[in-house]
């Protein structure tokens, strides 16, 4: 089995930054895709930030010119600058990879535990 794990988060003032990461470890052949996904109070999962093993990113609408992803291959690791917060990016935060635990079969979707932003006004 492979297991995600983030860190970073926390509680910040609007305008402020915050940096999350997330290392994969485990049973891990490749890693395909990689993102960000939130999920706020009374409201759904959504995804914030994509990208793919070969760098291609994909953000929300909500977080275009603020929010950042990057992957670092090698490590496992995926990382999401968040820049120029807003109280409306207030969410729990969600790690997310699709993994080849060898290198046949297809890829299984792996998420992390979540960890809280807050964003005060």
């Amino acid at each position: 089995q492979a297991q995600l794990v983030e860190s970073g988060g926390g509680s910040v003032q609007a305008g402020g930054s915050l940096r999350l990461s997330c290392a994969a470890s485990g049973s891990i052949f490749s890693i395909n895709g990689m993102g960000w996904y939130r999920q706020a109070p009374g409201k759904e999962r959504e995804l914030v930030a994509a990208i793919t093993s070969g760098g291609s990113t994909n953000y929300a609408d909500s977080v275009k010119g603020r929010f950042t992803i990057s992957r670092d291959n090698a490590k496992n690791t995926v990382s999401l600058q968040m820049n120029s917060l807003k109280p409306e990016d207030t969410a729990v935060y969600y790690c997310h990879a699709k993994i080849f635990r060898s290198r046949f079969g297809s890829d299984y979707d792996y998420w992390g535990q979540g960890t809280q932003v807050t964003v005060s006004s």
